[in-house]
């Protein structure tokens, strides 16, 4: 049985895959912040505004029923909110 036939083997591999993206996210935030400067500054509160803000708009999904009716249809809705908000910062921090 293939990982895509069951749909809790396939989310636990797309959240896996989510937290190795956001590591990755994490030491390339950590190198910015650690060299400092203002450009570390601003990458500190961006890191915290984004947070919330992800934080927010997921809950206003849930209380509007964004995140379906069905508990792997959350878990599926909520890594896809997360994991495009990560792979935003890589690109960006990669450049």
């Amino acid at each position: 049985m293939s990982a895509r036939r069951n749909l809790w083997v396939g989310l636990s591999f797309d959240a896996w895959a989510l937290g190795l993206e956001a590591a990755t996210v994490m030491a390339l935030r950590t190198r910015k912040i650690a060299a400092g400067g203002a450009a570390g500054h601003a990458e500190a509160a961006r890191m915290v505004s984004e947070k919330v803000s992800a934080g927010m708009a997921l809950q206003m999904l849930a209380i509007t029923g964004g995140l379906g009716t069905s508990p792997a249809g959350a878990t599926a809705r909520t890594l896809t909110h997360y994991r495009r908000k990560v792979r935003a910062n890589r690109r960006r921090l990669s450049t």
